[in-house]
């Protein structure tokens, strides 16, 4: 089973906001997840989102800006503590509530809440296929009818091979049993307490199969960051404006490729409930 405190010890360290906002390879997966969030999000007036397993708020506090009502839960006390702290000092009426909930247990939200939920996070971390079934059965029942959920994963290869480039810098996090575990199972359990803890590494197959069972239609599945994936240093230092928009459609309209979705870091899985 999933270590939830493991987990909730890595992000009590671990900065998020910094990830997305000054490292290129966390801003250009910021940005692309705002495209394919303005591309399928409802009309701003009457939707209302629940982002869960949203850390302190990185989506959540823009798309208050934008008008949504915004619900943000997360695992960790600490992470939704700060996001408390950055909403004292940016007061916004449309975020209504910050909580400390697992994403496998959502009883304090109600049946058919929300219109839409954002599970940028959890599915990285639910090792058992029963935890990653809990979860979308709670997603389930706290969406309305057509409600939609955008769902990032990270993709067998891509988790895989990284527990390689992993054992390079850090050898303490990882052995010979749990290297071939991860190639095993997809399911990767730290050897240290530092570092990334528990991961779970489905195909795109495997992550569609999990939505479709648990009552999903599937809209889209995409590589969030494309080919650009470890080339992101050198995309934002291309001085040409006309070739990096170039190169950003390039990378939009390659990204449901099955090669690039596998291969190419975060994905994400976008449905509606049936």
């Amino acid at each position: 089973m999933t270590s939830f405190d493991r987990v909730k010890e890595y992000y009590n360290i671990f900065n998020e906001d910094e990830r997305l906002m000054n490292d290129n390879s966390g801003r250009l997966e910021f940005e692309m997840t705002m495209k394919k969030l303005q591309k399928y999000l409802p009309e701003v007036t009457s939707a209302t989102i629940l982002d869960l397993g949203g850390a302190t708020g990185v989506y959540t506090f823009p798309l208050a800006e934008k008008g949504y009502k915004i619900y943000l839960a997360d695992l960790s006390e600490t992470l939704i503590s700060q996001a408390k702290d950055k909403l004292l000092k940016n007061p916004n009426e449309n975020i209504i509530s910050c909580d400390v909930v697992n994403a496998i247990d959502l009883s304090v939200y109600s049946d058919e809440q929300f219109d839409v939920v954002l599970l940028f996070g959890p599915l990285y971390h639910l090792l058992e296929e029963q935890e990653r079934n809990n979860c979308l059965k709670e997603v389930y029942r706290v969406l309305k009818k057509g409600g939609l959920v955008f769902a990032s994963f990270i993709p067998y290869l891509s988790g895989s091979i990284a527990i390689i480039d992993r054992y390079f810098r850090h050898p303490e996090q990882v052995n010979k049993e749990n290297l071939k575990e991860v190639f095993n199972s997809g399911k990767f359990n730290n050897s240290s307490n530092k570092g990334f803890q528990e991961g779970y590494y489905p195909t795109s197959t495997e992550m569609e199969e999990l939505f479709n069972k648990n009552n999903f239609n599937k809209i889209s599945i995409s590589s969030i960051r494309g080919f650009a994936y470890e080339k992101e240093d050198n995309l934002y230092n291309i001085q040409d404006e006309e070739m990096f928009n170039e190169i950003i459609k390039l990378i939009e309209k390659t990204s449901e490729s099955k090669e690039i979705i596998e291969t190419c870091g975060h994905a994400m899985y976008v449905g509606s409930k049936k």
